[in-house]
C-alpha cells in the first residue's frame, strides 16, 4: 500500500492534506472530526491585530457612553480593558492539547512590533509552527510595490530572529513578480510558502445601494494559479510549497503534487462536503498511487514541474495564443446557439 507521508515545515505529516485557517477550526469538535477523517495538520484561524484594535475601541466606547453624566460620576464601571490576544492564545492552547496532529498558528498584524509580540506569545502556547499571513490592500498611491515588499521582508526577518518555531508565509498573488519576493523570503529563512491567500472582495447591493462583503467558497478552477506557481517553484527554493484555494478532491491534491507542492490546505471542500469527505480524498490519493505503482509521495512530486518537462511554455505562457490555435475545439465545446 502506498505511503502518503510528506514533510512540511520540518514536520513529517501522515498525508499531504492540511485543514486551513477558517471559522471551522474555532470549534474543537470540527477539528476532531477532521482528525478522525485523516487530516494531517490544522492551521488555526488567524490572530488579526486589526480585529483586536476594533474590539478594543468598541469596548472603550461602550464603557464611556454613560461616563460623567453627573458631576460626581466619573465612570459607572471599574477600570476594564480588552483582553487583547489572550482569548486567542487560550484557544490555541486548548486546540493543541485536544488533538494529536500538528497545530499551526496564523498571524496577521499591522505593526512590526506587534508581529514580534504575537509571535513570541504564540510560541509559548506549544503550537508546532507559525504561519505569517501576509497581504497588502493598496490604500496609498504614494506607496510603491518595493516598499511593501521591503516592509514584509523586514517583518519576516524580525519574527525569524525571535522564534525557534518553523515559520511559513501565506502570500497573496498580487505581487509584480511573486517569484522574486518568494526567492528573497526563501533566502531569509522561510520554512514554507502557502500559495495563495484568498482575499475577500467588496460587492454592492444595487437595490439597497449599500456595500457588503459576500462570503463565498472557492471553486475548483481557482486552484490553477497555485498549480502554476508550484510548478515554477519546484526545485528552485529550499522551503516547502503548500498549495491553497480551490482544492476539492483527491485528484486536485495529486495535481498539486505532480506540479511540485509538498502538501495542500483545504477549507471550502470541508464546508461543502463536511469533514468525513477528507477520508475520501485521502483514499482517492492512495488508490491512484497504488494504480500507478507509486510507493511514496516523492516518487511523483514535481514530475510535471517546470524543471522536469520539456515544454518551456506550459507554466510561462499567459496570453491567449493557445485559445487562438485551438479555437475550433473551443467552438465544439461551446457551440453557437
Amino acid at each position: 500500500m502506498a505511503d502518503l507521508k510528506t514533510k512540511y515545515l520540518g514536520m513529517e505529516l501522515k498525508n499531504p492534506v492540511i485543514l486551513g485557517a477558517s471559522n471551522l477550526v474555532t470549534n474543537i469538535d470540527n477539528i476532531k472530526k477532521a482528525e478522525q477523517a485523516g487530516i494531517s495538520a490544522v492551521v488555526y484561524k488567524s490572530l488579526f491585530e486589526e480585529q483586536i484594535q476594533l474590539e478594543t475601541a468598541q469596548l472603550d466606547d461602550a464603557l464611556d457612553e454613560y461616563s460623567e453624566r453627573h458631576a460626581e460620576m466619573i465612570s459607572l464601571f471599574p477600570n476594564l480593558q480588552h483582553a487583547g490576544p489572550e482569548e486567542h492564545l487560550l484557544n490555541l492552547r486548548k486546540v493543541k492539547e485536544s488533538v494529536g496532529i500538528p497545530v499551526i498558528a496564523s498571524i496577521n498584524a499591522i505593526f512590526k512590533e506587534t508581529w514580534i509580540e504575537y509571535s513570541r506569545l504564540i510560541e509559548q502556547t506549544g503550537v508546532d509552527a507559525i504561519e505569517l499571513n501576509f497581504y497588502a490592500v493598496p490604500r496609498d498611491m504614494q506607496m510603491g510595490g518595493s516598499e511593501i515588499n521591503e516592509n514584509q521582508m523586514d517583518i519576516l526577518k524580525a519574527v525569524r530572529s525571535v522564534v525557534k518555531l518553523p515559520v511559513s508565509v501565506k502570500l497573496s498573488p498580487f505581487y509584480a513578480n511573486p517569484l522574486n519576493i518568494i526567492g528573497k523570503m526563501d533566502q531569509a529563512g522561510v520554512d514554507g510558502f502557502v500559495l495563495f491567500n484568498r482575499l475577500f472582495q467588496p460587492d454592492i447591493d444595487i437595490e439597497k445601494e449599500e456595500h457588503y462583503t459576500p462570503y463565498g467558497i472557492s471553486h475548483p478552477e481557482d486552484n490553477r494559479l497555485a498549480l502554476r506557481f508550484a510548478g515554477l517553484l519546484y526545485g528552485t527554493i529550499r522551503a516547502n510549497i503548500c498549495s491553497n484555494t480551490g482544492i476539492f478532491t483527491g485528484g486536485d491534491v495529486i495535481r498539486m503534487i505532480l506540479a511540485g507542492a509538498d502538501c495542500v490546505q483545504v477549507v471550502s471542500t470541508v464546508y461543502k462536503n463536511k469533514a468525513d469527505y477528507i477520508a475520501t480524498m485521502i483514499a482517492d490519493i492512495q488508490k491512484w498511487m497504488d494504480k500507478k505503482g507509486y510507493r511514496q509521495i516523492t516518487d511523483f512530486k514535481g514530475k510535471l514541474s517546470n524543471k522536469n518537462i520539456n515544454d518551456p511554455f506550459v507554466y510561462k505562457r499567459a496570453q491567449y495564443i493557445d485559445l487562438l490555435i485551438k479555437s475550433d475545439e473551443i467552438f465544439k465545446k461551446y457551440p453557437a446557439k
